[in-house]
């Protein structure tokens, strides 16, 4: 009899997980178990009443470098190319991305010509913030905030109004508390490597075994920003589900996982309410937290070191209006902590993909909401209504985008416990488990935004490499 993989989470990465399991030469019976009625996690995209399309999580994805690479893959291996939508190197969307800082938008520079002219809302050119990356030593701490880095590699100004807004627009989170070593992880190695941030990016760009499809080669050669998906990025774990189907995998939805426990001959029983099932071995997509409270007694030293891995809430509110023009044309902005706790940033969705606005002209936007703000909201126990984030999301359009008349259409989400948050110290409880995996021959591997990346590439990243690991072949293959 053969071996059965047991994977938990039906978003990205379980998908993956299970994708890539299903295509080894001799595939394990796998089982993916969802928790809800729905797949995909995150990942939802919604249709207005005149067809157009709305994003509830993420909205689009990055091509750049390997995992970028890969991603197109596993698109075109779906047959998905002709659903692609790209942002090429010189659209608006591509080229112009804004800070809101003293209730103005501010375009951030690009190209050496703009780090060598002035930029408000910074008081010097950027280029005075790259002199001192270059003459500043290395550090020697094995990991530093986010905020603590910049400011010690880049000055104050990049560290409280750049590197703050870039940790509220990808973690929903707070610079001072989360990890560079972690989150950003490409800037700690440049640092540790070169002795310098610049440098280290400059040289180790371009490294690695290069994938190649005629996707991947179009991406290159049109300098995609980002992409997305005609009937929007739903579309990708709805194809993914199409596939495991058809690979005859096993797709149980609308099932939480009620508890494991190890049986004997090192097998796993994982209950389900009122079922249960036998695993050989058990890939687990859910978040950390989550699969800290399902662990066996056995496991606790690997339960408490999950338990630690918090996530944050974000509210999403998107907003169509009709007849409307922005002031500015780009991705969007971001708003940094000290000038609006409650908003983290506006995307401009009509810019970057107007394929996508349906059959009436208008205006798409999303505002997010969340951070210090939405937390302390939380630990009061407030309620926190449709009409609070809605009345919030408005009010910020008009402020910061000069939208005054209300908005013709619009939806309203809160995503609770959402964003996974790598604060400092996080390498230590990653590396912390993988020593109990290792140490107690556990046959669990962990997967998903808990661990080492929140974005839609690193999550499938995840995925493959855990099917790697459970199949016994390279995880760099």
């Amino acid at each position: 009899m053969g071996r059965t993989v047991v994977v938990l989470g039906g978003g990205i990465s379980g998908l993956a997980a299970s994708y890539y399991l299903s295509q080894a030469p001799c595939p394990p019976k796998v089982v993916l178990v969802e928790g809800s009625e729905r797949l995909g996690g995150w990942i939802r995209s919604v249709r207005g009443p005149d067809g157009a399309v709305f994003e509830l999580g993420p909205r689009g994805i990055r091509p750049a470098g390997p995992l970028g690479a890969r991603t197109l893959l596993l698109v075109s291996e779906l047959g998905l190319d002709s659903e692609v939508l790209p942002v090429r190197g010189d659209h608006p969307a591509a080229q112009n991305r804004f800070l809101y800082v003293g209730g103005a938008l501010h375009a951030l520079p690009s190209g050496i010509r703009g780090l060598l002219r002035p930029s408000p809302p910074f008081s010097k050119p950027l280029f005075w913030a790259g002199l001192r990356d270059l003459t500043t030593p290395r550090g020697k701490d094995p990991d530093e905030t986010v905020h603590s880095f910049a400011q010690r590699r880049l000055g104050s100004e990049v560290a409280s109004l750049a590197m703050d807004s870039l940790c509220r627009g990808v973690f929903a989170g707070n610079s001072r508390e989360l990890s560079i070593r972690s989150c950003f992880p490409s800037l700690f190695q440049a640092e540790q490597t070169h002795r310098s941030i610049l440098l280290g990016l400059l040289l180790g760009a371009g490294r690695g075994p290069q994938l190649d499809s005629a996707l991947i080669r179009q991406a290159r050669a049109e300098r995609w920003s980002q992409w997305s998906l005609r009937g929007g990025l739903e579309t990708l774990p709805q194809a993914l589900n199409a596939h495991l189907t058809s690979r005859g995998v096993t797709v149980l939805q609308g099932q939480p996982v009620c508890g494991l426990s190890l049986q004997a001959e090192g097998r796993w029983k994982v209950s389900l309410g009122d079922s249960s099932l036998e695993a050989d071995h058990i890939i687990s997509a859910i978040p950390a937290s989550v699969l800290s409270k399902l662990l066996p007694a056995e496991a606790a030293p690997l339960a408490r070191a999950l338990s630690t891995i918090t996530a944050v809430s974000v509210a999403v509110v998107n907003l169509q209006y009709r007849g409307a023009r922005l002031p500015v044309q780009g991705f969007g902005h971001l708003v940094p902590s000290s000038e609006d706790p409650v908003i983290l940033g506006i995307v401009y969705d009509s810019v970057a993909f107007p394929e996508q606005d349906g059959s009436t002209p208008g205006l798409r936007l999303t505002v997010m909401l969340g951070g210090s703000w939405l937390q302390t909201l939380e630990a009061r126990g407030c309620v926190l209504s449709q009409e609070l984030f809605q009345q919030e999301a408005e009010k910020a359009a008009a402020t910061q985008l000069g939208l005054n008349e209300p908005p013709s259409h619009c939806l309203v989400h809160l995503h609770k416990n959402s964003i996974p948050q790598y604060t400092l110290g996080h390498w230590q409880k990653l590396e912390s488990a993988a020593q109990f995996l290792a140490a107690q021959k556990l046959p669990l591997t962990l997967a998903g935004a808990s661990y080492e990346g929140v974005a839609v590439n690193d999550c499938i990243e995840s995925g493959r490499q855990a099917a790697a690991r459970v199949l016994g072949t390279e995880p760099n293959s």
